[in-house]
């Protein structure tokens, strides 16, 4: 039984086109603090042009990330909002639109320090971003940065 190779999902190739051109901002020359700015206002419009509820959910999900770690740095990861210290990314928000999903997700590296016995979650179902939500997101990434 043999099938033939699709390639890529159309939706998998605009990911990749994404991550090209995140790593081509962040190779532009210019200071370290004008890069860390450009990625913030990237991460920032990025999130403005969301549908909703995406757009909702990844304002409030930046707003207690960067509240939470004030060193974590915003970036784009293949076309999503992501946040890394010390260069290694910790975590994303991945909307539900970018794949036609059901849902978001907030999805932790293997960098993020989630572990607990010899299986842990990395990715997490977002449907809203409610109060007790916020407080979980901060939970989360404060233990995923020690």
């Amino acid at each position: 039984m043999t099938t033939k190779h699709q390639g890529f999902a159309a939706d998998e190739l605009a990911a990749m086109k994404d991550h090209a051109n995140d790593l081509k901002r962040a190779a532009r020359a210019g200071s370290a603090a004008d890069k860390a700015a450009e990625a913030v206002r990237d991460v920032l419009a990025k999130i403005a042009e969301m549908g909703e509820p995406d757009r909702v959910m990844a304002e409030r999900v930046h707003a207690v990330i960067t509240a939470t770690v004030p060193a974590i740095a915003p970036k784009l990861w293949y076309g999503m909002p992501a946040y890394a210290l010390n260069g290694k990314l910790v975590c994303h928000f991945q909307p539900a639109e970018k794949f036609k999903a059901r849902y978001a997700t907030l999805g932790f590296s293997d960098h993020a320090n989630l572990d607990e016995g010899p299986m842990w979650a990395a990715g997490f179902a977002l449907s809203e971003v409610t109060p007790e939500v916020e407080e979980r997101i901060s939970a989360l990434v404060s233990q995923a940065v020690r």
